[in-house]
């Protein structure tokens, strides 16, 4: 993607946190990430805990706290339990509430952050994956490190004094290192030391057959962490380190599967290493980088069987209709997310209408298209529309400047690549089958697709790097710039694939071999992330037997838990859980559904949950379509009884989908 400048109009937000309440100056003048695994410690008060793994962090004005969380599973739940086992500051604390003595973030990467805490001389390199938080003592402190529990005992390893063991009634074991001798001793729940400076880092030892790991790599440490996007379903991690010999890190499911598909010289995988996470055993990996390699993912238009001639008419007589319908007059809503799934649903009906050749329809959508997508991008769009604000470096609404709730949160930067998704695969439609438009607004377009997909300052210095993807995580968060008790979160993981979706798309239209190649990329990040944590198969042992048994699929997935129910409705209503996790249905469905065990698995978990039920006509669609790809003949006879569609979809859409099985 090349650089251009910036169009939108610029904007005040009247409901937008003060991003230089913890940001240090040197970064204000910088697009800042507005759904990072560190948000927390930026927002409101900056304590509420984020889940650096393996460790829950908590920080207040003088104190960082540690928790090696408690994983609590139930039918409907499961969650880390936060407890500050060790809290580290200076015993010699400044309790003034002068600004110097909040703790701020000195500098940020995609794969760590570093906190600063002024007034106990301490300095946190909180790198993701780090068996270890690791601090630096600025200048000579006396440290204290209290916890909730009682200290049992602690020992000094040698005479060195540069390793201790502390032993507290919790069972819990955890190990202090440091890089020159330090003082220690101990009174009931208080651990405190000498004036020392230099580095100290803290490890808890889950197995008494880790200390040995953990001493042999305790010297090497990580400041920050970069992911680099390989052209091809690639993605390299690199570590910033400080002394010498190898780095010890730790790898969440998904990380182990992608190392093993890629050459990985000098990367050991340690099998017997584990820490417990709600995201599924984390295992240590010996390396100072990582290749991570996903299957390649083909980014086409149309479905990849084609549909059979012989279902043609049927699907031509619904796309008339559905065509015919088509009036810009009669849409009721301004709201960015329904207003895009308008458009969405109307550049479907043009793919449809390709992949059947029944071109006659394409020049009312094409008009149609035009009318909905041109007022958003010339802003004249009434009662709402795209504008810049620089506090954060992103787009907002008219609607989100002065409230915090309008457009689901899109002006507190929530959902937008849910939102931008939408828009962006009418775009690259309408500029597939018109390729003078898209030429003229192509500036405007890659201006609103860098919102979310930007790689970088090189790349668009008025956006953050990839606002909502996860580099650590491997998908997207939806959450922004509100504070949650559980960090981050993300529902509708079927709408962050339609966003990198769309993207390559709209690479497709322009002709973009770098756009289609990263928008690939992410895409099929996200769908492996998806398939890993969001899909719950009967097999499955990642999360406990009890939830795992009442649950087909995650709700809401949140940093620090997993939730059966949803933003909008209960648990029990299990066709609302499948159909979110399956909007919008594209062709891209097939990939992401390309189980049909698992499919099988949910749709049959799903059903008895529509039994006499009216007025779910919408989600019934989307539970028939799942249906299809193991049952095709009885959904289809399902579908042709609906007597309504979800708001983005339609009967031509649930045909096309059908027919192309």
């Amino acid at each position: 993607m090349s650089s251009v400048p910036f169009l939108f109009p610029q904007t005040h937000s009247t409901v937008l946190p003060n991003p230089s309440n913890f940001f240090s100056q040197n970064l204000l003048s910088t697009p800042l990430p507005t759904n990072s695994f560190f948000q927390n410690f930026v927002l409101k008060n900056g304590d509420q805990p984020e889940y650096i793994h393996p460790y829950l962090i908590k920080s207040s004005n003088f104190s960082l706290s540690v928790s090696h969380p408690f994983l609590l599973f139930s039918t409907a739940m499961l969650y880390q339990v936060f407890s500050p086992d060790l809290t580290i500051s200076s015993s010699q604390k400044s309790h003034t509430n002068s600004p110097k003595n909040k703790h701020f973030i000195s500098s940020y990467s995609d794969l760590g952050v570093t906190l600063d805490i002024p007034s106990s001389n301490l300095r946190f390199f909180l790198v993701r994956g780090s068996p270890f938080v690791t601090a630096s003592v600025t200048k000579p402190t006396p440290l204290s490190i209290t916890t909730l529990h009682n200290i049992v005992s602690l020992s000094c390893f040698d005479n060195k004094k540069t390793k201790y063991t502390l032993l507290l009634n919790n069972t819990q074991k955890w190990i202090i290192y440091t890089s020159s001798p330090i003082n220690l001793n101990h009174d009931g729940s208080e651990v405190k030391s000498d004036p020392f400076s230099g580095i100290i880092r803290i490890a808890v030892v889950p197995d008494s057959n880790y200390e040995k790991i953990l001493d042999k790599f305790s010297s090497c440490y990580p400041v920050s962490g970069y992911a680099n996007i390989q052209k091809k379903f690639g993605l390299v991690y690199k570590w910033q380190r400080k002394n010498s010999g190898d780095l010890l890190m730790l790898a969440h499911p998904l990380h182990v599967k992608l190392l093993s598909k890629s050459n990985n010289h000098g990367v050991t995988v340690l099998n017997d290493f584990k820490y417990r996470s709600v995201d599924g055993d984390l295992v240590g990996v010996v390396g100072n980088s990582w290749n991570l390699k996903t299957d390649s993912i083909d980014v086409t238009w149309h479905s990849s069987k084609g549909v059979t001639k012989e279902s043609h008419d049927e699907i031509v007589s619904a796309l008339v209709k559905d065509v015919k319908k088509l009036n810009i007059s009669a849409i009721e809503t301004n709201s960015s997310y329904f207003y895009g799934k308008i458009v969405g649903r109307a550049a479907r009906f043009a793919l449809i209408a390709e992949e059947i050749s029944y071109f006659k329809v394409i020049p009312i959508i094409k008009n149609f298209l035009k009318k909905t997508i041109e007022p958003w991008l010339d802003g004249n769009f009434k009662g709402n529309g795209f504008f810049y604000e620089k506090s954060w470096g992103g787009l907002v609404t008219q609607q989100g400047i002065n409230d915090s709730s309008a457009d689901f949160g899109f002006g507190v930067y929530n959902d937008h690549h849910y939102h931008l998704g939408y828009f962006l695969y009418g775009i690259g439609v309408l500029a597939k089958i018109d390729p003078l438009w898209g030429q003229k607004y192509k500036p405007i377009v890659y201006s609103l697709l860098k919102d979310f997909m930007n790689l970088g300052k090189r790349d668009n210095k008025n956006y953050p790097t990839l606002r909502c993807f996860d580099p650590y995580k491997l998908h997207s968060w939806a959450s922004g710039v509100t504070e949650f008790e559980n960090g981050r979160n993300q529902e509708s993981s079927s709408e962050a694939v339609n966003a990198y979706y769309s993207a390559a798309l709209v690479g497709l239209a322009y002709n973009d071999k770098n756009l289609v190649a990263t928008g690939s990329t992410l895409l099929a990040l996200e769908i492996n992330a998806v398939q890993t944590w969001w899909h719950v198969k009967a097999e499955s042992n990642l999360y406990g037997e009890d939830f795992a048994k009442e649950n087909r699929i995650v709700g809401i997935l949140w940093a620090n838990k997993r939730d059966s129910k949803l933003w909008w409705a209960p648990s029990e209503c299990r066709e609302c859980r499948l159909s979110i996790q399956v909007l919008p249905l594209l062709p891209i469905t097939e990939t992401l559904f390309n189980d049909g065990v698992y499919a099988k698995e949910l749709v049959e978990w799903t059903l008895p949950s529509l039994k006499n039920k009216t007025n779910v006509e919408g989600w019934k669609g989307f539970t028939y379509a799942l249906q299809g790809v193991y049952d095709k003949k009885n959904a289809l006879k399902k579908i042709r009884l609906l007597k309504g569609f979800d708001d983005g979809n339609s009967f031509s859409n649930l045909l096309w989908w059908i027919h192309s099985r």
